[in-house]
């Protein structure tokens, strides 16, 4: 009688843990019907079905189930396995896909990207960029390893671990200022349109918050997706905006003026969110590492 693979119990942990087949097959770059074929040979192995496929989607039946929490633990002792006859220096291997927000990618991703680089040469990384709701939707989905998000995750399969919070100000363009009266802030926000990032972003939320707890309910909009974009309209005066705390503390553009806020905006907190039931050590080193490193306020000219 012939044993399980690595390879079909590696297929049958992916497509048990995504959303299909097709992502399944994604994360292991292979097609789907070797996917498939892996998984119709391990059922044939172990003389149990494991999905049911009956309905729109395969689901794991209760044997799948069973089997699912035996295919962890031997997936991770291959990886444990692998790690203990590997040369120290070269550290993890294989494919990372991770997701970051846009803020993120515009601050300390580069330089993380960098560092893991150098302390994983065998690990391919491949950052994902988009705002927090589809982060959190790829992530369930299990099309990313991990992903860092603004605030806790309310999906069961999905845990969240606090690693680091951002913080906001509110900023307008010096010739902006001169023009309007009165100056304080509710006033400003009533004359002039809001740029800021669209709905789906960690900080729509706080946005959203701190316009309620003022009694502002209608306000013109100009979204963008991009950090970068958004500096860029409030530095030429298109309206108010806020940015990270840090880039005001490093000195950015003088042109643009620092507005007091009573009360602030909330802070952001962000976290290291990962797929409950992942039980692989690449995912608490990155955790690691990615506490170590994570860091909002640097801007783009500190980073090139």
């Amino acid at each position: 009688m012939s044993s399980p693979t690595i390879k079909q119990l590696e297929a049958f942990y992916w497509a048990a843990t995504c959303d299909n087949f097709a992502t399944a097959a994604q994360r292991l770059h292979i097609s789907v019907s070797s996917l498939s074929q892996r998984i119709h040979e391990l059922e044939g192995i172990l003389n149990h079905q494991l999905f049911d496929r009956g309905g729109h989607r395969a689901v794991l039946t209760e044997d799948g189930e069973r089997l699912l929490g035996m295919a962890n633990k031997v997936l991770e002792a291959v990886i444990t396995l692998q790690t203990s006859f590997t040369n120290e220096h070269q550290g993890l291997n294989g494919r990372l896909k991770f997701g970051v927000g846009e803020l993120s990618a515009l601050t300390w991703l580069p330089k993380f990207i960098a560092i893991a680089q150098k302390q994983h040469p065998l690990l391919h990384l491949e950052p994902y960029v988009d705002v927090g709701a589809v982060l959190e939707r790829k992530l369930d989905a299990g099309e990313l390893d991990f992903a860092i998000m603004a605030g806790r995750s309310s999906k069961s399969s999905i845990l969240s671990q606090s690693i680091i919070k951002a913080d906001f100000v509110w900023m307008i363009a010096q010739p902006l200022l001169a023009q309007a009266t009165p100056q304080d802030l509710k006033s400003l926000l009533s004359q002039h349109t809001l740029v800021t990032l669209p709905s789906g972003a960690g900080t729509t939320r706080i946005l959203d918050d701190w316009l309620l707890s003022q009694n502002i309910h209608e306000v013109k909009r100009i979204t963008c997706n991009n950090w970068s974009a958004v500096a860029g309209m409030i530095r030429e005066g298109v309206g108010i905006g806020f940015l990270p705390k840090g880039w005001t503390n490093n000195g950015i553009d003088s042109t643009l003026i620092q507005l007091e806020s009573n009360p602030p905006l909330p802070s952001l907190h962000y976290a290291f969110q990962w797929r409950r039931g992942d039980i692989r050590n690449i995912i608490p080193t990155m955790q690691v590492l990615v506490r170590e490193h994570i860091n909002f306020s640097l801007r783009p000219n500190d980073i090139l």
